[in-house]
């Protein structure tokens, strides 16, 4: 199945490495004008180097202000990938107040910002639209020291289940205007950053036999799902949590 985003244009939060960045060159490649968002203005002019059509934003998406003056004017947006998150692994007996509010505020509060403003447009455009937020396999499985989140690798805990329900409230309150929320919940990815956090070999192999498929996810495979989820090949679906977690799941 080829698809084509030829006449769209595309928000990636969280667009500067591993995931998020993927998606924004893979959009890129198959004729969306993409928007990436990142805080980091190294990776940004790393990503622009690589695709000189896509158009970079700095930002910190924990600062709501900020936020809301950067993104407000961009004109139209057909599609949103939710990919910005920020980690922090501790204990539940050990969460401070500090880190809670800093995660909700970058892995949900942000989600509802972003959302908020293009949801708006495509409201007001009577365009329809897709979002896809990037959850985790782990919003729906209790893993230890997970509480709030988990590592950078797998990103989860009671932020991504928050985020598994916000994107059913948006799929449910956006439906009417022919937008569709959807999310997808990856086990661990190799990414740069997952090939260097799951390079033990107790600590991958221990994990890898909770997963049927008895492997961890590659960028594509994630990305793939969410190009589908965005496309028009899957037109009737929303309110879906994606698992693309080799059967972790299931089991």
């Amino acid at each position: 199945m080829e698809l084509s985003f030829a006449g769209k244009r595309a928000l990636v939060t969280g667009a500067g490495k591993g995931i998020g960045r993927a998606t924004a060159v893979s959009l890129a490649s198959r004729g969306a004008k993409v928007i990436a968002v990142t805080r980091t203005q190294e990776d940004l002019d790393s990503l622009v180097e690589e695709v000189p059509s896509i158009t970079p934003v700095l930002l910190d998406l924990g600062d709501w202000g900020a936020t809301d003056r950067a993104l407000r004017d961009l004109g139209p947006v057909d599609l949103l990938v939710n990919n910005a998150a920020t980690a922090n692994l501790q204990p539940f007996l050990e969460v401070d107040p500090d880190s809670f509010d800093q995660l909700f505020s970058v892995n949900v509060k942000a989600v509802l910002h972003v959302s908020q403003i293009v949801a708006r447009g495509m409201k007001a455009r009577a365009s329809g639209g897709s979002i896809v937020n990037v959850s985790s396999q782990a919003s729906q499985r209790a893993l230890k020291d997970h509480t709030v989140y988990c590592d950078l690798i797998s990103p989860s805990g009671a932020t991504k289940a928050a985020l598994d329900m916000l994107t059913k409230m948006m799929a449910l309150e956006l439906g009417p205007y022919q937008i569709r929320v959807n999310s997808v919940n990856p086990t661990v990815v190799l990414t740069d950053m997952g090939r260097l956090g799951w390079s033990d070999p107790e600590k991958s192999r221990t994990m890898k036999t909770r997963i049927p498929l008895g492997r961890f996810a590659e960028v594509d495979d994630v990305v793939n799902s969410i190009l589908f989820l965005l496309s028009d090949q899957s037109s009737m679906t929303t309110g879906a949590l994606l698992p693309v977690d080799g059967g972790f799941l299931a089991c």
